[in-house]
């Protein structure tokens, strides 16, 4: 069609008309009569490190523009899908995504799918779009089948944002099964709770994964969807506060509030990134019904896949649907870190009932120590002659785990202990009651990393009792955690 021309933002190394094939199949009719949207839309393959070179497009019909940018239908192919924007330009985030992607698979076509200027508009006009980019994908896959005989398995669609439901969309009029959706937070705003169809979906490719940053709502919506919408989705840290995003930490650095809301949300990209690029420490996301239950340490299993890595590594896990993941990260790349889960029954021997201690525990690794860990329990509460679950993170890979220092809080230690103490002396009948004694026997340790389980002892066997300002140290004493007999029956 001559009157459809390409007009890229900056000149490209060459232009090729659009010509899109015209029949039943080729998913196009419905877009056929709007030729403004058939203009704004550009593959920009890539196949420098250069962002700054303009790199090579491709356009459905032209053989031409496959031979110039060297298209390699058995190598994979892997499209980049933006979201809305504010500026109409290409953010920050994209140039390492891109990077990240090329160093890691040099042989592929990788390609930057370029709608800005349908994304550059109010947020619900963007949304509205986002389907007639999705079969402008479609149709480019379709013609790459067609001309190349492309293996759609070997197709991966990443899309960030509004981009993650354009990918959906593609998978959905794609003639064929994508192999792999990637979708980076996707919006929330007009696709929460929606029917499959008009967002991305497990069905939409043979394997969809998703990971979720920014689920937290302000005035009932949340930027980043909050339902499980792939195969498997991730939520680091819960997909609600993700470190090094808290108000003080990006205001400090960029003095804007609009900041705190993009650093959690772009988190998703920059953890994908991290995949691509620390392959020596891969993330693991663990199987759990929700994030309470993960912050009790309670869902560290990788039996029955019930653990993933995270980003590019994900594996697709058979007959698995909407499998909510957890993890927890580090502030900055690389974001990996290594989860415990922790058991320890607290014994009440002094009728310490309203004790309310706050514990910290410092490892000690065969490779380096940790600093005192808060240990957070449910309601922020440890519960007495009852055994307490909870999970601990550290930043770094300690080695071997060795000892473990229990500390409990004095009264005087920090603003929370001394609240504490001000509530129990206000409601004490006696001000100068008695100090609190507690009694820990044992830990019990399971690494979720490399799955191995091990019992922590008290040091000296006649010093398990703790008060506020005291500590206690466990030692190793056996391998594994204490199994009950199996009964045996006579024959």
């Amino acid at each position: 069609n001559p009157n459809l021309t390409f007009s890229p933002t900056h000149q490209p190394v060459f232009v090729c008309l659009f010509v899109f094939p015209s029949g039943e199949d080729s998913g196009f009719n419905k877009l056929s009569t709007d030729s403004s949207t058939l203009n704004v839309i550009k593959y920009n393959m890539r196949k420098s490190l250069d962002l700054e070179q303009e790199g090579c497009y491709l356009q459905a019909g032209k053989k031409e523009c496959l031979e110039e940018c060297g298209f390699n239908a058995t190598a994979k192919t892997i499209f980049i899908i933006h979201g809305w924007t504010m500026s109409g330009m290409f953010e920050s985030w994209m140039h390492k995504l891109v990077s990240a992607v090329m160093q890691r698979e040099s042989d592929a076509n990788i390609v930057i799918v370029d709608w800005l200027m349908l994304a550059q508009q109010l947020y619900p006009d963007a949304v509205n779009h986002t389907m007639s980019v999705g079969l402008h994908i479609a149709n480019m896959l379709n013609w790459l089948q067609d001309e190349q005989q492309l293996p759609l398995a070997n197709v991966h669609l990443i899309g960030y944002s509004l981009g993650a439901h354009v990918a959906g969309y593609a998978g959905t009029y794609v003639r064929g099964t994508i192999g792999r959706i990637t979708g980076l937070d996707p919006a929330g705003p007009m696709f929460e709770g929606v029917e499959e169809q008009k967002r991305l979906s497990p069905d939409d490719a043979d394997f969809v994964d998703v990971l979720h940053t920014y689920t937290r709502e302000a005035l009932g919506v949340s930027i980043g969807i909050q339902q499980p919408i792939g195969d498997i989705d991730i939520y680091p840290n819960g997909g609600e506060v993700q470190p090094g995003c808290a108000l003080g930490d990006v205001l400090a650095v960029a003095g804007n509030f609009m900041e705190v809301m993009k650093c959690e949300h772009e988190r998703a990209v920059h953890l994908f990134v991290d995949s691509l690029m620390n392959k020596d420490h891969m993330s693991f996301a663990y199987q759990c019904t929700g994030p309470d239950r993960f912050k009790k340490g309670i869902c560290l299993s990788c039996r029955k896949n019930r653990c993933n890595n995270i980003g590019y590594n994900a594996k697709k896990m058979r007959k698995r649907r909407n499998s909510k993941m957890y993890l927890k990260t580090r502030a900055d790349t690389p974001f990996g870190g290594y989860h415990y889960q922790m058991k320890m029954h607290v014994f009440n021997r002094k009728q310490s009932d309203n004790a309310d201690p706050t514990f910290h525990v410092k490892l000690y690794g065969a490779h380096k120590d940790t600093g005192n860990i808060f240990i957070a329990v449910h309601d922020n509460i440890i519960g007495l002659n009852l055994t307490n679950t909870f999970l601990v993170f550290t930043e770094d890979d300690i080695g071997d785990l060795l000892k473990i220092r229990l500390s409990w809080e004095g009264e005087a230690d920090s603003w929370s202990s001394v609240w504490k103490n001000i509530k129990k002396s206000l409601w004490a009948w006696n001000p100068k009651s008695p100090k609190p004694v507690l009694q820990v026997r044992r830990i019990r340790v399971k690494a979720g990393e490399t799955q191995k389980k091990f019992t922590f002892c008290a040091q000296d066997s006649e010093k398990t009792e703790i008060s506020p300002g005291d500590s206690v140290t466990f030692v190793k004493c056996r391998d594994g955690w204490e199994v009950k007999p199996r009964k045996r029956y006579v024959t």
